[in-house]
């Protein structure tokens, strides 16, 4: 049996990996002696996706490396797939997220005082169920609150490669993108139920 091309294995395991690979996990799929150099991954990677452009799938870079991807102009039809309806995030739970992200990191006072309402317990407690956000310190003042930051997997969920790709604060208090926002479907491994929300805009 002939050795399958780079590409060709890259492929085959950004199809199957159901989530972001980097390239040192690209380059353990190699035994030591025979792992391509990280330009060479980089190089496939870049083919790979140029070979998508046009079709219903795409390679997309985010925080925890590259994965395969439903394209966004098609998730509406993809979508139907799944007969059961998906969770929607309410409009208190994206507004405390887009604070901690703009400005982690931020106690649940802070939050509270920027909102003028409370924090339910039940919005930090799905936050970090979904492993977006995380405990990073303490404030250094009575009652030491905790310090909240969003995380890696909250970089991959909504397709940023770093925070200097989040959207630019004005553009997120357009209510069109938050009416955008609001419709954000949960989303399971590319190998059970591809990813189907757009990057943010």
């Amino acid at each position: 049996m002939s050795t399958p091309g780079l590409k060709a294995i890259v492929e085959g395991a950004l199809f199957a990996a159901g989530g972001p690979l980097t390239l040192e996990q690209l380059q353990e799929l190699f035994a030591e002696g025979e792992r391509p150099e990280r330009g060479a991954l980089v190089a496939a990677i870049e083919t790979l996706a140029a070979d998508y452009v046009g079709r219903g799938i795409e390679i997309a870079a985010v925080a925890g490396g590259w994965r395969v991807q439903v394209r966004a102009l098609v998730a509406p039809w993809v979508g139907r797939l799944w007969d059961e309806r998906p969770a929607r995030y309410s409009r208190a739970l994206l507004e405390t997220l887009a604070l901690i992200a703009y400005r982690q990191p931020i106690t649940r006072g802070e939050i509270e005082d920027i909102r003028g309402v409370a924090v339910t317990t039940a919005i930090i407690k799905t936050l970090t169920e979904r492993e977006w956000i995380r405990i990073v310190g303490h404030r250094d003042c009575p009652g030491r609150p905790a310090l909240f930051a969003t995380t890696r997997k909250f970089l991959d969920y909504f397709g940023l490669r770093s925070l200097n790709d989040l959207p630019p604060l004005a553009e997120i208090r357009d209510p069109a993108f938050v009416a955008d926002a609001l419709d954000l479907e949960l989303r399971d491994s590319p190998r059970s139920e591809p990813e189907l929300t757009a990057t943010p805009r």
